[in-house]
């Protein structure tokens, strides 16, 4: 099992201020002192960094990150292990000096190893798509037919929305409407006008996954300025918008006020009954909507479990950093105006969400967050990055005792060949032999604003104990359902699970 990238500076230990009490859920044992040390990589300390994304570009086991600048030549870090990390972007064809804005790795060709696309901010074009060929990265947006000649993209994702097995693409876009790209053999055809998704408002972010349980992708996607969120259900016709029949609209937040907005959405079972519920990061107080469980409106409780604060947010985090079995939560504010609003990192003890944020923490990060185990101990470590002069893109590394860190399971869903990951499907386990549910997660492929992976899906375990893996995928007659039994975690410990859907 390899250790850190590096060596490590500014050891944090952070505290816990209670906030809320809400829930039944109970720890199983007391909580662990939170301690992170930052990742000593010169490189990291760059500022001007608009997005991060990470992936096992090169197939050796270890996730390596993809940075973005704002007019700087990008990075492509290759994870070495305890050498630490490689910059090889010119090496391979990725040293691009545009303003990058949106980055985001998806298989699209289906040949099993992640291909990266980009958003540029600027002259056209405003898109690429870099084709992996395992030793470099070929530019073929033209040639696939993904170059768009304006437009300010902002959150990429690669989803077979279709589900007809391959990865179609979603992207958000700021100053006009969104735009859905059908993938057919590799090549990509604008479905927008057919398919009704043309949100033409200020979008910024958006989460695919199944809110109705139907067997089909939706999308929730977040609007800024003022405008309503749109919760995009699909149909047999294509989709239709329900996000004020729902009680999505607003995000938690105020409507038609240019000052708020949403940024970033999570998809999260934060209450651990087996669906999926938002989180939206937001201009003004953040939400937590709850799903019914029904065709119902959701409730947003976000201030019954202290989650509410008003700020400027740009991004939510969702993981288990301690492996209590609960989920947590990191969310960081955005820089304006020579302002740098605070970042929180909450953490589930009992049922409430306490602060365990310590004024250490308080970095110059505003784009961009991703809980990553960048090391292969087992607990999530945090990647941040910062656009301002005086930003970063630091790495974080969680300091969990190992005895605890050890109980962890990573999912990863792929297609049968064993190629694309299968985007928006539900991963849920289960002590094994019984109906008893441990977590539920998803696969995410691109709802982060300003970051992005194509990581497998963590969970966090309290004991070692066999489990049950059930995922769950859209698939063109509804809803397929892949179960693995008697799962022993220990005999994945530094690598994945790998389940795989036949198509």
């Amino acid at each position: 099992m390899r250790r850190s990238a590096g060596a490590l500076l500014g050891l944090l230990v952070l505290g816990s201020v209670a906030v809320f009490l809400w829930s039944s859920w109970e720890p199983q044992r007391p909580p662990e002192p939170v301690r992170f040390a930052t990742v000593a990589e010169p490189a990291f300390d760059a500022g001007g960094t608009l997005a991060d994304a990470w992936a096992d570009f090169d197939g050796d086991g270890d996730p390596d990150r993809f940075v973005g600048f704002n007019g700087t030549p990008s990075r492509l870090y290759r994870n070495d292990g305890t050498a630490g990390f490689t910059d090889l972007a010119e090496e391979v064809g990725l040293g691009v000096e545009r303003s990058v804005r949106t980055a985001a790795w998806g298989d699209y060709d289906a040949d099993g190893d992640p291909d990266l696309l980009l958003g540029y901010a600027g002259d056209a074009p405003v898109t690429a798509l870099f084709r992996n060929d395992g030793v470099t990265f070929t530019e073929v947006a033209a040639e696939v037919g993904l170059e768009l000649s304006e437009g300010t993209t902002r959150q990429a994702s690669w989803v077979d929305y279709d589900a007809d097995g391959d990865l179609d693409l979603f992207l958000a876009l700021r100053d006009r409407e969104n735009q859905l790209f059908e993938n057919s053999g590799g090549v990509f055809s604008n479905v927008t006008e057919e398919t009704g998704i043309g949100d033409a408002r200020r979008s910024v972010g958006a989460v695919w996954f199944d809110v109705e349980g139907d067997g089909d992708l939706d999308v929730y996607v977040a609007n800024m300025n003022g405008d309503a969120n749109g919760m995009w259900l699909q149909g047999p016709e294509g989709f239709v918008d329900a996000a004020e029949r729902l009680g999505l609209a607003d995000g938690g937040r105020a409507l038609e006020d240019e000052d708020e907005g949403t940024v970033r959405p999570c998809a999260v079972d934060f209450d651990n009954d087996g669906d999926l519920d938002l989180f939206t990061a937001n201009y003004g107080p953040n939400g937590l909507l709850q799903n019914p469980g029904s065709d119902g409106p959701w409730s947003n409780v976000a201030a019954e479990v202290g989650l509410a604060e008003t700020s400027r947010y740009d991004t939510c985090a969702w993981g288990d950093f301690d492996h209590d079995g609960s989920l947590d939560l990191y969310v960081n504010g955005t820089i304006t105006g020579g302002r740098q609003y605070r970042d929180w990192l909450y953490r589930r003890e009992g049922g409430p969400f306490l602060n365990v944020t310590p004024d250490a923490l308080d970095v110059a990060a505003d784009h961009g967050a991703t809980w990553v185990d960048y090391d292969l101990d087992g607990d999530l470590d945090l990647a941040l990055a910062g656009v301002s002069d005086d930003g970063m893109h630091h790495l974080v590394q969680n300091l969990l005792r190992p005895e605890y860190a050890r109980h962890h399971l990573k999912v990863r869903v792929v297609d049968g060949r064993g190629a694309a990951t299968l985007a928006g499907a539900t991963v849920r386990l289960y002590a094994a032999g019984t109906d008893r549910l441990l977590g539920t997660g998803l696969v995410d492929s691109g709802s982060g604003y300003d970051s992005q992976s194509d990581l497998p899906v963590h969970f966090g375990l309290t004991t070692g104990e066999p489990v049950d893996v059930e995922v769950a995928t859209p698939g063109p007659g509804g809803t397929v359902f892949t179960r693995l039994e008697d799962v022993d975690p220990e005999a994945f410990r530094g690598r994945s699970l790998e389940v795989r859907v036949a198509g």
